[in-house]
């Protein structure tokens, strides 16, 4: 019975050795099937024109409203993109009968069409044949395009002053045509249901700035002189760098994003972000909490990685943990074993059998074994690495030792995510559920009953700007500010940096199960 347990993991090796020659491609990232998950990570990462050929892949698979849905989204990514031609050829193929918001959504993606082949007037007529939508996105969409038609640098929405009128507002300056397109129309789709569950007497005046089309100076500039008394935005970090720099006088800012650590915050200048550095802090406080003292990280080769590493081990050891060795892995690849068996030592133990093997000089029955001073893993990685990672983690005796992450690693995908069992992770009400979370949800899906626009994070990020925008407009002070919101709850330092509580969950069987607060 002894020798069962080592025969059979040298089976499993041996096959798994045969499939990856039999293969060689199966160490690098290959193509990898169509699916929503894989098309909506492209949008994430600012591909749209590879998201459109992954939804227009996936529409040839489906048929009926389905596969018009698809169609539909193909065509936005390829207008993100300026793919004019692909466009329109994927705005001919929807079939069959509509269902209103679709039509709104064809149309308004005609319109487009026309801009981007410069056909400015012809986009006009066609918008002045669309009623105004009543969903939130696509009226917003609606005077945006209307924007964009006249030629004018900024566009606004229901509710928003008129061109020509100085007044008080608030500037909203996100890149809505460009390479990060996607994410800032997902968090203008979030800022504007928020902005729609304001009372209508008491909602404010917006208008949406494109950085995307003009710099943001340009954008600051523009917003001071029509009146703007509170800003939100820019998104990437390249533009709140700039709008660091902006030297003329404006209105109270809120950035969507963090400023380096080593440019220092001009007065007026509040900061925003899903940073995965303070995630990495959570995690580290969160370890120290659950009592481990002792770990390994391992997290994937880049600057993500290194800022999430330094962040994690800055707040661990200011606790009094010790990290006992770090490893990076290549995301770009699907075999991890190298890092592993060097942060947990298994090569230290292969190699002590190699010599006792040949001092004996005789065969020796061995299993490897990993070093037994590890209470914790931190393997913070995006979702695809990390549902390659754990079972390999498991594979080398490690899936008994607490492992945590970022939320970076969790998507809503209960087949995907059976293979992460036991990981823990921080996330926002959003994403783990609560009393506003499903309010906003149940409130969407009214809007949207055919599903409407993207609702992952970044959803819920630009739906937090609205309500912190209207808080600090109305509040002042950044520390009378305390918001339940969807990213968490949020509160402002005296630096004007937006923090979030989170709540924690753990995978089982690729369901979330929430996890209580730590004895103390």
């Amino acid at each position: 019975m002894p020798l069962i347990r080592p025969i059979i993991r040298l089976v499993l090796v041996a096959a798994a050795a045969m499939l990856l020659s039999a293969c060689a491609s199966l160490t690098e990232r290959a193509g990898l099937p169509p699916s929503i998950e894989r098309a909506e990570a492209l949008e994430r990462a600012g591909d749209a024109a590879g998201a459109a050929r992954v939804y227009e892949d996936l529409a040839a698979q489906n048929g009926g409203a389905e596969r018009n849905a698809l169609l539909l989204r193909a065509a936005r990514g390829y207008l993100a993109a300026h793919h004019a031609e692909d466009a329109a050829r994927v705005l001919a193929m929807p079939e069959g009968p509509l269902s209103a918001e679709q039509s709104s959504e064809r149309a308004l993606s005609n319109v487009e069409l026309a801009i981007e082949r410069g056909q400015g007037k012809e986009a006009l007529q066609q918008l002045a044949a669309i009623a105004e939508p009543r969903s939130a996105a696509q009226a917003a969409r609606y005077h945006e395009l209307q924007a964009r038609a006249t030629g004018r640098p900024a566009g606004g929405f229901p509710g928003a002053a008129p061109e020509e009128e100085i007044g008080p507002h608030i500037a909203l300056l996100l890149p809505i045509t460009g390479r990060a397109a996607a994410a800032a129309i997902s968090v203008r789709d979030g800022f504007m249901t928020a902005y729609y569950q304001v009372r209508a007497a008491e909602r404010p005046r917006v208008r949406v700035y494109d950085t995307g089309t003009h710099s943001v100076a340009e954008a600051l500039a523009q917003a001071t002189q029509q009146g703007a008394d509170f800003i939100v935005g820019p998104l990437t970090r390249e533009e709140v760098a700039a709008a660091a720099e902006f030297s003329v006088a404006r209105a109270p800012l809120l950035a969507l994003n963090f400023l380096p650590a080593e440019q220092p915050a001009p007065a007026q200048f509040y900061q925003y972000a899903l940073s995965p550095e303070d995630e990495a802090r959570l995690a580290a406080r969160r370890i120290l909490e659950e009592h481990h003292r002792r770990g390994v990280a391992l997290v994937p080769a880049g600057a993500w990685g290194e800022r999430v590493l330094a962040a994690f081990k800055q707040e661990l050891q200011g606790g009094g943990g010790e990290l006992l060795g770090t490893a990076v892995i290549d995301a770009s690849r699907t075999d991890y074993t190298a890092s592993i068996t060097e942060v947990l030592r298994i090569s230290d133990s292969t190699a002590r059998y190699r010599r006792l093997e040949s001092a004996l000089g005789t065969r020796l029955q061995f299993e490897p074994r990993r070093r037994g001073d590890i209470e914790f893993i931190f393997a913070a990685a995006q979702a695809n690495t990390e549902r390659l990672l754990r079972p390999q983690l498991r594979f080398h005796y490690a899936g008994d030792i607490p492992t945590y992450a970022t939320s970076d690693a969790f998507e809503p995908d209960v087949r995907a995510n059976e293979e992460l069992d036991g990981l823990m992770f921080p996330d926002m009400p959003w994403m783990l559920g609560g009393e506003l979370a499903d309010a906003v949800r149940n409130a969407t899906r009214e809007a949207w009953p055919s599903g409407g626009p993207q609702r992952g994070r970044l959803f819920a990020f630009g739906f937090d700007a609205l309500r912190l925008a209207q808080a600090l407009r109305q509040r002042g002070a950044p520390g009378n500010i305390s918001l339940e919101g969807l990213t968490g709850r949020l509160s402002v330092d005296p630096e004007r940096r937006v923090h979030r509580e989170m709540g924690w969950a753990q995978l089982h069987n690729g369901e979330l199960r929430l996890l209580p607060a730590p004895e103390p």
